[in-house]
């Protein structure tokens, strides 16, 4: 391949190889949604095994252009392209390289955190920040620039990336890293600026395969954000689940749990003896949800119920709890399609974040879901850390909140509106990877390098090659 650089981004640039015009590549016509099940839309689905087939895919995707998806996890329309080509990537799934003594690990963008998780972890490796679900693929860990529990010690996913390699719609692959404008415009930028193709990434070390978990309720929104507020820097991960439908008294009560990877000598002596055994991965797993659940089940009333006994079943204080990784991290990754109990109509995730110093908007917004009942079960406030570098990252310090929202319920739209003017009045934003009906007017106040990455864009890909759903919808 010809070498050259490319000298906006200051980067090494490579052009890929023309394809086998008798390659047979894998293509259907599918309807596809988000995570949420709202708003599906047909696309040509192409599923690449390599890079040139990637490549060759890219080159024809036609007029309405190409979107890559890997295992369908964003909750909204953003790796959906009504009427174009979508890009299956989970098939570019190898692990290239370990280096087990400097903690990086290079891989395929189709490769799952699972995998990653399966790969590392006997070799006392942990990726470095993880969603609320494992079954994302690191190329979508790097497009939505996805945060965890840690973000006010670790920041997001795309903070621990060395670097990746991108296929740009001229049909170069650029090797970027940190600090170029590429890098910074791909980090949360929704596959826009091209498809990942491989990404080097740094790990975190870690002794066993469990999590030493404390655990204590809080009576109101106001005790909750003083625990987190005067403890969070204790622990590496902190979340805290959220009764919204609450009212009076105890508006925003909530469930703290905060933990730490267990350390060897935490270990029971018999599980020291079984010397390999702390560093396995281990899962457990449900039925899975049923393909049909009546609409309306998600109601106030069991939702209301589910939230009151969450709540008193939680300990008032427990420390030093072991409890596997995938029980602390993934607890719905138990229950496979656990979407589907919100019935064929969907449901909406609504996450935003104010900073800190805005706390008054947090508790209006919260007194307004539970005044409105909305019926979340799966209610979840944490503290961000420093912002991200990524012009459409969406972590800034303060506070975040995530629901879920069943789509039929009555006056929703209008309702979620006029959170996000509350958002926005605050210098919040919401989360582009979990949306699906932000106004495309209020974009620009929530993202204030919106402007560099759409002049990136028309510069990069002056044709539209990479388009979606979402990128429409806000004019991306």
């Amino acid at each position: 391949m010809a070498a050259e650089t490319d000298f906006e981004t200051g980067v090494d640039t490579h052009v890929a190889p023309a394809l086998d015009t008798d390659v047979d590549i894998d293509i259907d016509i599918d309807t596809l949604t988000g995570w949420g099940r709202t708003a599906p839309t047909h696309a040509r689905v192409i599923r690449p095994r390599t890079y040139d087939e990637a490549a060759a895919a890219v080159r024809a995707c036609g007029a309405r252009g190409s979107i890559a998806r890997g295992l369908g996890r964003a909750y909204g329309d953003a790796a959906q392209n009504a009427g174009g080509s979508v890009l299956d990537m989970t098939a570019l799934a190898r692990i290239r390289a370990v280096d087990a003594e400097a903690g990086l690990v290079v891989c395929d963008a189709g490769v799952s955190l699972h995998h990653l998780m399966e790969v590392l972890l006997p070799l006392g490796w942990f990726v470095p920040v993880t969603p609320g679900t494992r079954y994302v693929t690191v190329g979508g860990a790097v497009g939505a620039d996805i945060h965890g529990k840690n973000h006010h010690v670790s920041g997001s996913f795309s903070r621990h990336v060395v670097s990746l390699d991108l296929l740009t719609a001229d049909g170069r692959v650029h090797t970027v890293g940190p600090g170029t404008p590429l890098f910074d415009a791909t980090a949360g930028g929704m596959g826009l600026t091209g498809v990942i193709l491989s990404v080097t990434l740094r790990l975190l070390p870690v002794e066993t395969s469990l999590m030493s978990v404390d655990t204590e309720r809080a009576t109101d929104l106001d005790d909750l954000m003083a625990r987190l507020t005067a403890t969070d820097h204790r622990y590496r991960y902190s979340v805290a689940w959220i009764d919204l439908l609450a009212r009076g008294a105890s508006t925003g009560r909530a469930v703290l749990t905060r933990g730490d990877h267990a350390p060897y000598d935490a270990l029971p002596v018999r599980a020291r003896r079984a010397r390999r055994a702390p560093l396995a991965f281990r899962t457990g797993q449900l039925p899975p949800a049923p393909a049909y659940v009546p609409e309306g089940l998600l109601g106030r009333t069991t939702v209301g119920l589910f939230n009151e006994l969450w709540y008193r079943k939680a300990p008032r204080r427990s420390t030093g709890r072991l409890q596997r990784l995938s029980s602390f991290f993934h607890p719905l990754d138990g229950v496979p399609h656990w979407n589907r109990v919100y019935g064929r109509g969907g449901f909406v995730q609504y996450q935003f974040v104010v900073g800190h110093g805005q706390e008054e908007t947090l508790r209006r917004v919260v007194r307004r879901i539970a005044t409105r009942g909305c019926p979340s079960f799966l209610a979840v406030l944490k503290r961000f850390g420093e912002a991200d570098p990524g012009w459409l990252s969406f972590p800034l310090p303060g506070w975040t909140l995530a629901l879920d929202i069943p789509a039929s319920l009555s006056g929703l739209g209008a309702f979620l509106d006029e959170l996000d003017e509350e958002v926005v009045a605050a210098g919040g934003r919401v989360y582009l990877a979990k949306d699906s009906r932000l106004r495309p007017e209020l974009l620009a106040a929530m993202y204030p390098r919106l402007g560099d990455f759409r002049e990136l864009r028309a510069a990069l890909d002056p044709h539209s090659v990479f388009m979606s759903d979402l990128a429409r919808r806000l004019a991306l």
